[in-house]
This record gives C-alpha cells, structure tokens and sequence, in this order.
C-alpha cells in the first residue's frame, strides 16, 4: 500500500487487485462514502478530497450549470458516478460527471450500465496531487467524449478521437466560451464569494456569446 497526502487530497494506491476484489469493495464499501475509487490494470487508487479539492469541484459545477443555460444546453449532474466496465476491467469515480448532449437519453434513469447507456459526456478531476493511474487512458477506454483536469491552478481540457485525448484550447460543448479561464474566477471567489463571483461568470459568459454573434 502506498499512502500520499496533502492539504487538498489523500490518496492509497493498492496494488495487485483483482477486478473482482474491486467490484466487491465498491459493493460492501456502498456509495455512502467520501472516498472515490478508481481501478486500472491491478491498481485500485482511492482519493479522499480534501476542503480545497471538493470547493474546487463545486465551484466549477457551478459553472458548467451557467454555461449549460446560457448555452441553451439541458444538463443532468451525475456526480461521482461509478463507471464500470466489466468487458475492460477499468473503473473509475470522476470528482464530477455530466451528461449534456445525451441528457435525453438517461433523463429519466435512475442506474447508468456502461454495457448498454452512454458514458456521461464530460468528467471533471481535480488532481491536486498527480494520480498514479493514468485517468486520460482510463477515461479514454470508457469512452468519455470531454474530460477536465484541474489542477489547483490551470484547466486543462481534452476530447476523444480515434481512441485518445488530444488536449485543446476550447472546450468543444461549450465553445465560444474560452472555459480555460475558469481557474481566474476559481480565485475570485476565494476573494469576493461564490454567489458574486458566479454572478460575475455569468455576465462574462453572456458577454463572450454576444461578442461572437454574428
């Protein structure tokens, strides 16, 4: 076992696990827990958020929420969601998950069965402190079409093809809006407050979308 922690994040690596060892402490362990699991070729990493990792979290779903109406996007929050695949034994618990081009799709569903159902359309890990599993290969293989990566200080932003990521500048759901500024209002609101800074983001995205109608 190999144990890292910092002021924003805990996490133990377990090595040399089964896929049913996994599947069977995800069942015991319920989903009333704080920790997030994710599994990879044998290795089961499990992430305790700390206060600057999960305010991170909440204040950038406050912003995909606003992005979302301004947009005319609908949008379900699935949180933490537990993505499995059993067919490539990968699993994982994304900080956040989001189904938005799909939302139609598990509007009304209560379980999501990666066998059958979409992979939500956007996941979100705050990564204070680097995994030791390699999330852009895992989210990748479950076929996750946009995934984020916050790292305390700069927005990263990926979208699938042929099988990868590709890391770019503009986020493909919500484009013209330059999402890599997010990390800005982050510490805005460190500064002035959630509900004024989001108020702020907002103003802004209204402002990046009438700039860039033709």
């Amino acid at each position: 076992m190999v144990a890292i922690k910092t002021s924003a994040e805990n996490r133990v690596l377990l090595q040399n696990i089964s896929w049913q060892t996994f599947k069977t402490m995800l069942a015991e362990m319920g989903s009333e827990r704080n920790s997030r699991f994710a599994y990879d070729n044998g290795t089961i990493e499990i992430i305790t958020p700390q206060m600057p990792h999960e305010n991170s979290n909440r204040v950038i779903e406050a912003f995909v929420g606003v992005l979302c109406q301004e947009l005319g996007w609908e949008i379900k929050r699935a949180g933490s969601l537990t993505l499995t695949r059993d067919d490539l034994q990968k699993g994982a618990e994304p900080d956040s998950s989001y189904y938005i081009q799909n939302e139609a799709l598990v509007r009304e569903q209560e379980n999501i069965d990666l066998a059958i159902d979409p992979p939500p359309d956007l996941v979100l890990e705050v990564e204070y402190s680097r995994s030791a599993i390699d999330k852009l290969r895992l989210y990748a293989a479950i076929a996750v079409p946009e995934f984020w990566r916050y790292n305390g200080s700069v927005l990263r932003v990926y979208t699938l093809a042929g099988g990868q990521y590709l890391e770019v500048q503009t986020s493909p759901t919500f484009a013209p809006v330059s999402v890599k500024e997010i990390p800005r209002f982050i510490a805005e609101a460190k500064k002035n407050g959630e509900i004024a800074t989001t108020r702020a983001f907002r103003a802004w995205v209204q402002q990046n979308i009438s700039d860039r109608k033709p």
